[in-house]
């Protein structure tokens, strides 16, 4: 089975997952294989492989997307038909320019972004890269120039992360010890007050920073910013859910991706978020060779090979059976628990995926073409 008609008439896809399990190489090579075909295509990727990276030419990318050469794919089995753009996700930047859209006017984009309080804040917000990435896709998808968005989302220990972050980010905003700082006898009005003036004031002459300045610009400009990102994030929850998107739950064999994949099932149905379909990565496949046992194949092994290296080769058939029956086990699992009943499957490649001969053959996998 391949994603070959899943994905017709989708323009934005998210590849998400546990980490480690494949996401950053299935996504590169899914938008490759989309724009082979004559589309143009976006993917933004959050940390793909030094090597994968050189061979897309992404050491050259900043915060947009960037062409790739399609000369890069001459002599690869592949033909670009169509044009492949892609970037690697700065977060930083990436709220930085969230920052600079939603401000009301210059003074006080140039007030936020020059704040050191704003500066710390953001780099820990950025730090936790669900609500860039998706602050991202958003962008990406506003500006109508691309045919298809692939988004390979942010490492995680659960991928609901992904999902709650628009919320979380509403619910900061809306919530009531932020509100009880903001108003005119909160907390951000004591920070001001006479009393603790006097501290500051000691604390700017042995440090040289204003910090009781740089905390009144911040929520006097924070205060202004809040309905612009309450709107930007129900803009990001309603793309999420539009018909033109789809997730893809990309997993492997092992337990934890497993159960990460069956659980993230159950939360796009919770959140009337749309599932296109199960890619599982390196499986290891159940030959139908009728081998027999160990025994039987070391005997036949041993008059061509000698005793010695029989033995080894019929062990390591062994190992290799057992891995492919806990495999099989798993990927039947999968089918019951996602309701996809044909998952594609991506046999255990040798080595790991970091140039174009690697992202032809997963995209040959993913395709069928």
């Amino acid at each position: 089975m391949t994603l070959d008609g899943r994905l017709e008439g989708k323009r934005v896809i998210v590849c998400a997952g546990s980490g480690g399990v494949g996401k950053t190489t299935t996504s590169a090579a899914l938008a490759m294989g989309m724009a082979a075909e004559g589309r143009r295509v976006a993917v933004v990727t959050i940390d793909p492989a030094r090597r994968l990276a050189n061979s897309l030419g992404l050491e050259e990318l900043g915060n947009e997307p960037r062409l790739v050469d399609p000369r890069r794919f001459a002599g690869h089995g592949i033909e670009m038909r169509g044009e492949l753009w892609a970037m690697m996700l700065d977060a930083k930047r990436t709220f930085d320019d969230l920052i600079a859209r939603l401000a009301p006017d210059e003074r006080t984009r140039e007030e936020v972004l020059s704040n050191r309080v704003y500066q710390q804040l953001s780099s820990a917000v950025a730090g936790s890269q669900e609500f860039t990435a998706v602050a991202k896709l958003y962008e990406l998808h506003r500006s109508g120039d691309y045919d298809v968005l692939v988004l390979d989302t942010p490492p995680s220990r659960n991928a609901l992360d992904f999902l709650d972050a628009p919320d979380r980010l509403t619910s900061f905003f809306e919530g009531r010890a932020l509100k009880v700082f903001l108003a005119p006898t909160g907390l951000a009005a004591r920070v001001v007050g006479r009393g603790t003036s006097v501290v500051f004031g000691v604390l700017t002459r042995l440090t040289g920073v204003d910090l009781l300045e740089d905390l009144a610009v911040f929520f006097r400009a924070l205060a202004g910013l809040i309905d612009g990102f309450r709107e930007r994030a129900e803009g990001v929850k309603a793309l999420l859910r539009d018909g033109a998107t789809t997730f893809l739950i990309v997993t492997s064999p092992e337990r934890e991706p497993v159960e990460e994949a069956i659980f993230f099932r159950g939360k796009l149905d919770e959140s009337g978020m749309p599932f296109g379909g199960l890619i599982v990565n390196r499986v290891h496949p159940l030959g139908t060779d009728g081998a027999g046992d160990v025994r039987d194949i070391e005997r036949r092994l041993e008059a061509a090979l000698g005793a010695k290296l029989a033995a080894k080769v019929a062990r390591a058939y062994a190992e290799e059976r057992v891995l492919a029956e806990r495999d099989e086990a798993a990927i039947e699992r999968l089918r019951v628990e996602t309701g996809d009943d044909d998952p594609v499957l991506i046999p255990q490649l040798d080595g790991d995926v970091h140039d174009i001969d690697g992202l032809v053959r997963v995209h040959r996998h993913l395709l069928g073409h």
